[in-house]
Parts: C-alpha cells; sequence; structure tokens
C-alpha cells in the first residue's frame, strides 16, 4: 500500500471516531436548522400568494370601476333614452279630444366601424324591410363615420325581426313619434312635425315658436309629459266641415274647397277644413297640393261676397241709407271696360234689392258715393287688404292694385281685383253682423271678455244691423235661399267670381262662394264655404254659387248647429216648438 493510501485510510477514521463520539448532540442541532428553514419558507410562500391574490383582485376592481363608469358600447339591443327623447305637448280640442300626441318608438342605426362583412347586413335587413335602399344603405355602412341612420320610426313587429337576425353593429335608438289620431280631419289646423318630432306646419309649428324649439336646440328639453295645448276647434263640427267639402268635390268634380265656422263674439275657429289635404301621419304623402291651407293661406277673388263690404261702407259712410235708390238701367263704361248686370232688372233699385239682386252696376255707384280714398281705407279697417294676424303660421299676404283708380275701385267693389284669404273674408263678416266688432281670429280658447280686449269698432252698430237685415234679406228672397235650415234663420250672400286664366278672366271657371251667418236675428256663427272650379252636366246655373257653396253652408249648419248649443225657432215669433213639413 502506498503512502499517500496509508494517509487516507487513518483520516477516515479518525472521522468515524469523532463522529461516534458525538453523534447526539449533532443530529439534534441539525433538525432544528431544517424546521426553522421549513417554517420560514412556507411563510414566505404564503405571504407571496396573498400580496399575488390581492394584486389579481385590485386589478379585477379597478377594471371593473372602469367599465362602470365608461360609456355603454351597445350591439344589436335598445340604447336608453336620453335628450333626444324630449316630449311634445299633446295637442287637444276644445272639449279635450286628443288630436295629436306623442307615442314611443325606435329607430334602426349602424356603427360603420364595427360591420364585419356590409353585403350581407344588407340581405340580412332586406328580409324584414324589403324597400331599403341597399346603395344608399351600402355606403352609410362602408363609411368611415361611427354612427348612421338606417331607419327612422321602425315598428314593434320590424323591431323583434331584426333583433333576431342577429346582426353585430346594428342598434336600435328609442325616439319618439308623433300620431295624430283622427288623420287627416284637422289636417292644416293641427299641421305636423318632421322625422325629428319638430314642428314644421299648422299650431305643431306656432308650438315650437312658443319656445319649445329654443329649448330643444339648447338641450333643455327633457322626457316628462308637458302640459297640453287645447285648440278652439271642436272635433265634432270639424269633422262634419271636412266631410262636406269632401262630399261637394265630389259632387261637382271641382279641384278645391273649404269652409270655417267661426264664433263671431270671441273669433275662435271652431271649425276648418281645406281640401285637398292631407294625413299628418304621413305628410310626405300628401304632396304639395295637399299641403296648400287654401282657407288662410291661398288668395282668392272673392266676386259677389266683397258686395257685403261695399254696402257696409257706404251705409256707414252716412252718405246712403237704406231707403236710397240706384239706377241700374245701363251698364257702366270705363276704361275700355263695360260693367252689366249678370240678371240686370233694367231699373231703379233700392238698397235692400241691389244687394238681393247682386247688382255690379248699383254697387259700383255705391263706391263711386264713397270715394276711391274712402273704399281702400274702408278695407283696410276691416282688415281685407293686410295680412292677417293669428296663430296659425301658414297665412298669405292679399293682394291689391299698386295704384288704385277708379275703375279698380269699381271693380273691386263687386269682388274682383283684390284676392284675400277666405278666412280673413269671414272675419270681415263677422264684424258685419256682430255690432262693428273686428276681431282677429284664434284658433285657441278665448273667452268674450278677452275678445273685447283685443276687438276694434270699425263699424257703427247701427250699420251691423242694417247689414243683419239685408243677409237675412238675401236669405230669404235671394241668392242665399239654398242656404236656409229650418230654424236656425241662415242669412248670407253669395259669390261667384270668373277665375284668371293667363291675365285674362273666363267664364267657365269660377270660384264660389258663400258668406252666412246664423241665426242671423242675433248672429252666434259665421259660416263661409267655397268651391273651386266647380262643373255640372246641368247647365251653368247649377255652378253657380247659390246653387254649390250655399249648400255646402246649409250642411254644415244643420248638422252643426245643435253641436254649438243654437237653439232652432219655429214659427213666426219663434214659439212653435214643432214645424210640420
Amino acid at each position: 500500500m502506498s503512502f499517500l493510501s496509508r494517509i487516507m485510510v487513518l483520516k477516515s477514521r479518525a472521522h468515524l471516531s469523532a463522529g461516534t463520539r458525538g453523534s447526539r448532540g449533532v443530529r439534534s442541532n441539525a433538525f432544528e436548522g431544517s424546521a426553522k428553514r421549513k417554517t420560514s419558507q412556507a411563510r414566505n410562500r404564503v405571504g407571496l400568494l396573498m400580496v399575488g391574490f390581492a394584486a389579481v383582485f385590485c386589478v379585477i376592481g379597478g377594471r371593473l370601476v372602469q367599465y362602470g363608469m365608461a360609456q355603454p358600447e351597445t350591439t344589436s339591443s335598445i340604447m336608453p333614452a336620453d335628450r333626444l327623447l324630449a316630449s311634445r305637448p299633446d295637442l287637444l280640442d276644445r272639449n279635450g279630444e286628443v288630436l295629436a300626441t306623442d307615442i314611443r318608438t325606435v329607430s334602426l342605426y349602424a356603427e360603420p366601424h364595427k360591420i364585419v362583412d356590409a353585403d350581407e347586413v344588407i340581405e340580412k335587413l332586406a328580409t324584414v324591410l324589403p324597400d331599403l335602399d341597399a346603395k344608399s344603405v351600402y355606403g352609410r355602412l362602408t363609411s368611415k363615420s361611427h354612427f348612421q341612420w338606417l331607419r327612422r320610426q321602425l315598428t314593434p313587429k320590424q323591431q323583434s325581426q331584426i333583433l333576431a337576425l342577429g346582426i353585430p353593429g346594428i342598434g336600435f335608438r328609442p325616439e319618439k313619434r308623433r300620431f295624430y289620431p283622427g288623420g287627416a280631419t284637422a289636417a292644416h289646423v293641427v299641421g305636423h312635425v318632421n322625422i325629428d318630432n319638430r314642428g314644421v306646419a299648422g299650431m305643431e309649428r306656432f308650438v315650437d315658436g312658443q319656445g319649445l324649439a329654443d329649448l330643444a336646440a339648447v338641450g333643455m328639453t327633457s322626457d316628462q309629459p308637458l302640459e297640453p295645448v287645447k285648440l278652439s276647434i271642436d272635433l265634432r263640427v270639424q269633422s262634419i266641415v271636412r266631410e262636406v267639402i269632401y262630399s261637394a268635390i265630389d259632387k261637382f268634380r271641382a279641384i278645391g274647397a273649404g269652409a270655417v265656422v267661426l264664433d263671431v263674439h270671441t273669433g275662435e275657429v271652431l271649425g276648418m277644413a281645406s281640401a285637398p289635404d292631407y294625413d299628418p301621419n304621413n305628410p310626405a304623402a300628401g304632396a304639395e297640393e295637399g299641403w296648400l291651407n287654401r282657407m288662410s293661406n291661398g288668395t282668392f277673388e272673392m266676386g259677389s261676397t266683397f258686395k257685403s263690404f261695399t254696402l257696409a261702407m257706404a251705409l256707414d259712410s252716412g252718405k246712403v241709407n237704406m231707403n236710397d235708390s240706384f239706377d241700374a238701367r245701363y251698364p257702366i263704361r270705363i276704361g275700355g271696360f263695360t260693367i252689366k248686370d249678370f240678371h240686370g232688372k233694367g231699373r231703379f233699385l233700392t238698397v235692400p234689392e241691389v244687394f238681393q239682386y247682386s247688382s255690379n252696376i248699383g254697387t259700383a255707384k255705391m263706391a263711386d258715393v264713397v270715394g276711391i280714398q274712402g273704399h281702400k281705407e274702408f278695407l283696410t279697417k276691416l282688415g281685407l287688404l293686410t295680412k292677417m294676424d293669428t296663430e296659425l303660421p301658414e297665412v298669405a299676404q292679399p293682394s291689391q292694385p299698386r295704384e288704385w283708380k277708379k275703375i279698380n275701385s269699381i271693380t273691386i267693389s263687386f269682388g274682383h281685383g283684390v284676392a284675400t284669404t277666405p278666412l280673413q273674408t269671414a272675419v270681415a263678416g263677422a264684424a258685419l253682423v256682430n255690432g262693428g266688432k273686428l276681431i282677429e281670429p284664434t284658433f285657441l280658447p278665448r273667452t268674450r271678455e278677452e275678445a273685447d280686449q283685443v276687438a276694434k269698432q270699425v263699424l257703427k252698430p247701427s250699420t251691423s244691423d242694417s247689414m243683419r237685415f239685408l243677409f237675412h234679406w238675401n236669405g230669404v228672397k235671394g241668392s242665399g235661399k239654398n242656404a236656409r235650415v229650418e230654424g236656425f234663420n241662415v242669412g248670407g250672400k253669395t259669390g261667384t267670381a270668373d277665375k284668371v286664366v293667363n291675365g285674362r278672366y273666363v267664364h267657365d271657371k269660377n270660384f264660389n262662394a258663400f258668406l252666412a251667418a246664423f241665426p242671423i236675428d242675433d248672429p252666434q256663427y259665421v259660416v263661409l264655404t267655397f268651391i273651386d272650379e266647380p262643373k255640372t252636366d246641368k247647365g251653368n246655373g247649377a255652378a253657380l254659387a247659390g246653387n254649390s257653396a250655399a249648400p255646402m253652408a246649409h250642411d254644415i249648419i244643420s248638422r252643426s248647429a245643435a253641436i254649438l248649443g243654437v237653439k232652432p225657432k219655429f214659427g213666426d215669433d219663434g214659439s212653435a216648438l214643432l214645424v210640420s213639413y
């Protein structure tokens, strides 16, 4: 064995010997150190786990708070209501019947940046909306914007069907849609709104003009119900008026017609209709022809109804009285024109006879007595030459000659040469029979006391008394006989005016009107009717105002007088309870 090997063996024996002598103490210290190390390691590991879990929960909590504070990102669902869901006030008739109200609906929109396949979206939507303009919608879906309208105001069924398609990138936005339960019944009075629920015509536009539109523009409107706006019209009377004018259009194959029922003491419009009209629920279908309100926004030469104002002017001036007579034997020739009577009597006519026989000659001579300047001033005082002041936005400016000459005064005296709106003609007619007070018309409720505060005395009460007599005289013996309603004592004046075509009057196209008041012994209401270009197969006489416009007034009064609270009177003194036919 080598020297090195012997040394290694001796060291090994020495080590074993030392280990045997102190083995118990060494082993005890080794075990204790190992346990401490393991306990410390376990604690460190648990601490690390707790810190890790706390960090994870903090991250999750932070993200939840972030998501809660962020704006919701919605796809294919209904967004919550916002300020665009602002309410409009309901419109009611004078008895509380709803004329216009809001209903909730939804509109379809797309978020183009979320659309994956525009063609697929169009194909799916076309199954629910077959009239969808594919080209237009494709352009919207592929635009770089983040919002595009696809279809406004869907039905609940359409909404449900589109939801079932499960198309990503489209959604629904709550909106409000204006609904008109009566349809076209009061179209030109109530008006309509646009797709954004903003008033664009009629009393809807008037309501916006009272501040609602301004509040909406600055975002100060809300979705809370607003106080309803009550109108002056009576829906029952309104329905009758519209039925009568459409019946007349069908009967006479006319191009248009209209009528109004007006309270002579308050100026309230109880019913007013113009035809053709339109359905406010779908105004686009009415086209421009139906949108025109001929009663307030159309101007016409009113024909012989203007003779009422000429006679009132002559009597009010004090230069003519009811016992005067005028020479109506010969035509008037002036400025190359010949003025003659349609059914001339060839004799002197008293004032009542001038009115009864609708004498152009007699009326022209009355105007000549007053003079050109006095004539113009009187018609201006009656509001026939200026724009009418009322709530309805659609009001036309009357037309008149730039310079009044004698020929103008003569033709205007019997209703040619000045074009006014039928409504303002009715308002001026009310002043003739209500004691001489001009009261601007209103489509809102108004009491007599309130009306008296805005009324203007334009005639002497004695002149108004004379005009009531003349209206009654003509209603019994003259052209207004076809407007008579037993028990309601109707009086009035007809007007058959030739229309102007290409700058010339033509005799085969007429504008016929009738101005009536009832009961004429104590007038409560004025009714004005007109029919534009009536046609018949019974000769020209059947198309005269007495045979077309006057019967319209008869039908309106006979059906609405009781609704308006007018009590019939029968017998000479009004004491009879029944009348035998």
